[in-house]
């Protein structure tokens, strides 16, 4: 209980990117060609249009290990204080979130693109903590 009083900043911002990136991951994997056929709709005229089901792929991967990871990562702050999983986690969903902000500005979708800042800024927050 310790540990949760002690971490809970870095807890709660966890929780958030979980939920997050994981009900991504579990929507992408769930309605696969629903998410294709809109973000090939989406990067139509982008330089991006032919690779979409890879990208999406490596995008849903991210997502669902950044997700796990930080899951675990909560249970390990929680019981031992040990932040290197979720750190990891984090860092990930970070690095998602830039592939993200790439495609969305290729797009031109710049309220899209906007829109993502506010995540990353969640996670750099939540990477930033975990570090220290």
């Amino acid at each position: 209980m310790e540990n949760i009083q002690n971490y809970i900043t870095e807890i709660l911002i966890l929780l958030f990117l979980v939920v997050t990136f994981l009900q991504s991951g579990i929507d992408k994997v769930t309605d696969w060609q629903g998410n294709i056929s809109f973000i090939k709709g989406h990067f139509k005229d982008s330089p991006l249009e032919k690779f979409t089901s890879i990208l999406v792929a490596i995008i849903l991967v991210m997502e669902l290990v950044a997700g796990a990871m930080m899951l675990v990562g909560i249970f390990h702050l929680a019981t031992t204080g040990d932040s290197n999983v979720a750190l990891i986690g984090t860092e990930l969903a970070a690095l998602s979130l830039i592939f993200l902000l790439i495609g969305q500005r290729l797009a031109k979708d710049y309220a899209g693109a906007m829109t993502l800042a506010v995540y990353f800024i969640i996670a750099i927050f939540g990477v930033y903590l975990l570090n220290n």
